[in-house]
């Protein structure tokens, strides 16, 4: 147990264009950074509160602050999964607190955790929700790209999905829902998104008719985000999942995150490691998990008009790790 000193905060970091999906649209990212103190060291976290999910920035400050005096009382981490819920508070607290583990420790993160060092991968770069055109355009530009991901609505999914096609022929594809399609439009939508080669479809369903999805089988396969927080959720999971969208905001950390990774494949599921548009602070944790991984969609600081220094490499695709300077 370490007595640490806690100090959180908001910041807000202007997008370099709009970040478009089924439910909204956004121009700026807004995080919690929680700092932690103790022994001359200093650790951190960042989380991003989703309104998705009943969160508010000033409800995760709150939060986090009430929970002040425990973590000065000398708060572990495995005591926070159950003192906090899954969420960004409990994010960002528990990636503080593995951050300011390593630096007392002076051992990585990936070493203390059991798992390989983190290397360069390769992750999905998002095409944002717009016309068919601009959808185009956005794809053109990263046609060189490997992996991309597009974002989609009920509204002309396919003749946007087939302008990005044109644009990128080369590029593998997820398309990504949000929950914003109807167990009828996915199944009249299968067969085109087959031909167009897409592998993946990320949360066709909103989460509350999950149900529908119970020994479907579909051939493109389909990935749990919204419907999959924490190792708990894989027991009500349908069938018709055959991968989960693990994200550290809402594992509520880099604790069940690793666990949830864990248990995910040992039930024989595949895994995305995701995130939400955030700083590289934000994703840093998220880059141990990768080794593990079988798609990984780490490309929330390319939307920033500006990232923290020193950050994540992301060049052509690539996204490479900064070291402890950075987290962990």
């Amino acid at each position: 147990m370490i007595p640490a000193r806690l100090s959180v905060r908001h910041e807000c970091w202007p997008l370099a264009r709009p970040f478009t999906i089924a439910r909204g649209s956004k121009t700026s990212a807004d995080v919690v950074v929680v700092e932690a103190e103790a022994y001359g060291h200093r650790g951190r976290g960042e989380a991003v509160p989703y309104a998705r999910y009943g969160e508010t920035v000033p409800d995760v400050l709150d939060c986090l602050r009430a929970h002040a005096a425990s973590a000065a009382s000398g708060l572990d981490r495995l005591t926070l999964q159950s003192r906090l819920p899954a969420g960004a508070a409990r994010n960002a607290l528990d990636c503080a607190l593995w951050d300011l583990e390593s630096k007392i420790s002076g051992e990585p993160v990936w070493y203390r955790a059991g798992l390989p060092p983190p290397k360069a991968t390769m992750t999905a770069e998002t095409i944002s929700l717009d016309a068919a055109d601009a959808m185009a355009e956005q794809a053109a530009a990263l046609r060189s790209r490997p992996l991309l991901k597009v974002k989609l609505a009920a509204d002309d999914p396919i003749g946007r999905l087939a302008a990005v096609r044109r644009a990128a022929p080369a590029a593998r594809l997820i398309v990504d829902a949000n929950e914003g399609w109807s167990m009828q439009l996915l199944c009249d939508l299968l067969p085109a998104m087959a031909a167009l080669g897409v592998e993946v479809i990320e949360q066709p369903l909103p989460a509350a008719e999950d149900a529908a999805l119970d020994g479907f089988v579909s051939p493109v396969t389909l990935c749990a985000d919204e419907s999959c927080h924490t190792t708990r959720d894989l027991l009500r999971l349908p069938t018709g999942y055959r991968m989960i969208n693990v994200k550290l905001d809402k594992t509520g950390g880099f604790t069940e995150a690793r666990r949830l990774v864990g248990e995910a494949r040992r039930r024989g599921l595949q895994v995305m490691v995701g995130c939400m548009v955030a700083t590289s602070l934000g994703i840093a944790p998220a880059m141990l998990l990768t080794g593990l991984a079988d798609l990984v969609d780490l490309d929330g600081p390319v939307w920033l008009a500006h990232d923290r220094d020193p950050g994540l490499t992301i060049v052509d695709g690539m996204i490479a790790p900064c070291g402890p300077a950075l987290w962990g």
